[in-house]
């Protein structure tokens, strides 16, 4: 193939499969409204820039909690831990109280930083592009903080992981 050739079509299940070898986080945007918290599951995250502090996700267009946290424009976003599976199947589902049973506190911002998450970050709203069936976001970071004694929880291959640490 040369430069100015179309390139052939690729099938969405074979990416989805192939690109699920990547092992990856797990988060749960949230976010403080009058009518109290909202939130949602979001796989795809990563840290961007140290100067400025800035990190990336890349919500569905489809996510309709999205589009109420960017009216607001700060967030949490809450890395959760490797015993919180349940916790992300709850906030990737619709219309249901994704709050109930789930104990939170205020980060200094006011966004929900749910109980027993290995890290939160707090951000703002930086810049979005378009990311095809998505929305790239960036966000600027405003405060943040972990737990050295919580491991992540991944996602691989379709299914939640552990990590597996080797001994020292």
């Amino acid at each position: 193939m040369t430069a100015g050739d179309t390139p052939r079509i690729v099938d969405p299940r074979l990416m989805r499969d192939v690109l699920g070898h990547f092992a990856s986080g797990v988060t749960v945007l949230t976010a403080q409204t009058p009518d109290g918290p909202l939130g949602f599951t979001c796989q795809s995250f990563s840290s961007l820039s140290l100067d400025p502090p800035l990190v990336a996700f890349a919500p569905a267009r489809t996510s309709r909690t999205w589009l109420r946290l960017r009216e607001i424009g700060r967030f949490c976003v809450n890395v959760l831990a490797e015993d919180q599976d349940d916790v992300s199947q709850n906030f990737a589902r619709s219309g249901v109280d994704k709050f109930a049973g789930v104990p939170w506190t205020p980060s200094p911002h006011g966004s929900p930083v749910l109980d027993g998450v290995t890290a939160w970050i707090d951000g703002e709203l930086w810049a979005e592009y378009d990311g095809g069936d998505h929305t790239i976001v960036v966000a600027r970071v405003l405060d943040l903080g972990a737990s050295a004694e919580r491991r992540p929880l991944l996602f691989h291959r379709g299914a939640y992981g552990l990590l597996h640490t080797r001994e020292r």
